[in-house]
C-alpha cells in the first residue's frame, strides 16, 4: 500500500469499528493484534505519520490492556499479549503517556536483546525495535531505561551481525532521536558505538543490492519499492535528524558525505524521495559550522548540486536544498577572518569553487532559474532573492 492507500484506510473509524466488532465478539482479539501489527509494521516501515489510531476507542482499549497486564503478578503475567499490545501501540500512536512508556521500553527491549540467528527470532528482534522506534524524538525517555540494553544490542551486533538491516537501522533512529534532549549521547553514538562509520557501511551495502528499478511487483502488478530502498530512507532520515543536532567534529563524517552522494547516483532516475532526502542531508553540511568548505569539494556535493540545477527537470526539492547549499556556502567563504593561515587557505578554496562553477557553468544555471528563486521564496523563507547571493567571488 502506498501513502495515500494507508492514509484513506486506517482511519478512525475503522478502528472503532475493530473495538465494536471485538465488543460484540464478531473478532477476537488475537485475530485483531495480528491485523493491527501489520497494518503498524507497513506504514512505520515507509515512515508515513497517522494520527488516527490514537484518537480511537481502540486506542484507549490498548492502554488500559497493557496497564492492566503489567500489574499483574509474574506467574499470571501473559509475556506474548504483553509485547503485542506494547507493539500494536507503539506501532500506530504517535505520542505515549509516561505510565506506558516504561511498561513498553521493558517488554520490547527484552525481545531485542534475544541473540539466537533463526527467522522467527530476527523477525520479532525486527518487530519489537521497529515498534521502539516510533517514540517521538521530544519524548524524553530516562537513558535508565534503555542504555545499556541499546549499546549491548548494538555492539553484539557488530561482531556477530545477528539483526537484519531494518532491525539495525531502527535501534540507531531510536538512539539518534534521543540526541534531542540529551547531546551528551553524542559521545556515545560516535566514539564509543561508531555510528558514522556503521551508517555508512549500511549505506553503502544497502545501495550496492537494492532494486531501484522497481523490477519487484506488488499484487496488482504495480511498482512494489523494495525493502532495502525503504530501509535507505530511514538511514537518511536518521541521518538529517544527526545532521540536526551535530555538535562534535569526526573525520569518519567527510567519508559519509560521499557515501550519500553515491546514493543520490544510483537513486535519482528511479527514486525521487531517496534523491530528494539526500539532497536535504547533504545541504544540512553547509550548517555545520566545524565542517571546513572544502570538505563539499573533495566529496563531490558541489558537482552533485551544481551538476542537477542545469537539469531541466528538477522538483522543488532539490531545487531548494541546492540553493540554499550555494547560498549558506557562498556566506561562509565570504566571512572575514584574522588568521593569515585561514585566509589562505579560504582564498584558495574560493578560487576552486569559482573555478568548479564556471566549468559547470553554475552562473547561466542560477540565471535560468530566477523565476523559480522568486517563487521559492515566498515558500522557503532561508533562501535570497539577489543572484549575487548564490556566488563565491573569488
Amino acid at each position: 500500500m502506498g501513502k495515500e492507500e494507508i492514509e484513506s484506510a486506517f482511519t478512525k473509524e475503522l478502528f472503532d469499528k475493530m473495538q465494536k466488532m471485538i465488543e460484540e465478539k464478531k473478532m477476537s482479539m488475537e485475530n485483531v493484534i495480528v491485523l493491527l501489527k501489520r497494518m503498524g509494521y507497513c506504514k512505520t516501515l515507509k515512515k508515513i505519520w497517522i494520527h488516527s489510531f490514537e484518537k480511537s476507542f481502540l486506542n484507549k482499549r490498548f492502554e488500559k490492556m497493557i496497564v492492566e497486564e503489567e500489574k499483574k503478578k509474574d506467574e499470571e503475567k501473559h509475556e506474548i499479549l504483553l509485547v503485542d499490545l506494547c507493539e500494536c501501540y507503539l506501532l500506530l500512536s504517535k505520542g505515549i503517556p509516561d505510565e506506558l512508556l516504561s511498561i513498553c521500553m521493558s517488554c520490547l527491549l527484552k525481545v531485542a536483546t534475544k541473540n539466537e540467528k533463526n527467522d522467527e527470532v530476527l523477525e520479532e528482534v525486527e518487530v519489537a525495535l521497529l515498534a521502539l522506534s516510533c517514540i517521538n524524538m521530544f519524548c524524553n525517555v530516562p537513558k535508565e531505561l534503555y542504555l545499556s540494553e541499546l549499546k549491548e544490542i548494538i555492539k553484539h551486533h557488530q561482531e556477530h551481525h545477528n539483526l537484519t538491516r531494518l532491525a539495525y537501522q531502527c535501534i540507531w533512529e531510536f538512539l539518534i532521536n534521543r540526541l534531542i534532549k540529551d547531546e551528551n549521547l553524542e559521545d556515545v553514538a560516535l566514539n564509543e558505538l561508531h555510528f558514522v562509520r556503521e551508517a555508512r557501511r549500511e549505506l553503502k551495502d544497502l545501495t550496492g543490492s537494492a532494486d531501484w528499478k522497481g523490477k519487484e511487483e506488488g499484487e496488482k502488478g504495480g511498482r512494489k519499492e523494495a525493502k532495502e530502498v525503504l530501509v535507505i530512507k530511514r538511514w537518511l532520515l536518521t541521518l538529517i535528524c544527526f545532521l540536526y543536532l551535530y555538535k562534535l567534529l569526526s573525520e569518519e563524517l567527510t567519508g559519509l558525505f560521499g557515501g550519500v552522494v553515491s546514493v543520490f547516483r544510483a537513486a535519482k532516475d528511479n527514486c525521487v524521495d531517496v534523491s530528494s532526502w539526500c539532497t536535504t542531508s547533504l545541504r544540512r553540511i553547509a550548517d555545520i559550522r566545524a565542517i571546513d568548505v572544502d570538505v563539499s569539494l573533495k566529496k563531490g556535493i558541489v558537482d552533485l548540486f551544481s551538476g542537477e540545477m542545469k537539469q531541466s527537470s528538477l522538483n522543488d526539492e532539490i531545487i531548494k536544498d541546492g540553493l540554499f547549499f550555494f547560498f549558506k556556502i557562498s556566506g561562509r567563504l565570504k566571512e572575514k577572518t584574522d588568521n593569515e593561515a585561514e585566509k589562505m587557505k579560504r582564498k584558495a578554496t574560493k578560487m576552486e569553487m569559482f573555478e568548479k562553477m564556471e566549468e559547470e557553468g553554475f552562473e547561466d544555471s542560477i540565471v535560468s532559474l530566477y523565476g523559480e528563486i522568486s517563487f521559492l521564496n515566498k515558500k522557503y523563507k532561508e533562501l535570497s532573492k539577489n543572484l549575487a547571493d548564490y556566488f563565491v567571488n573569488a
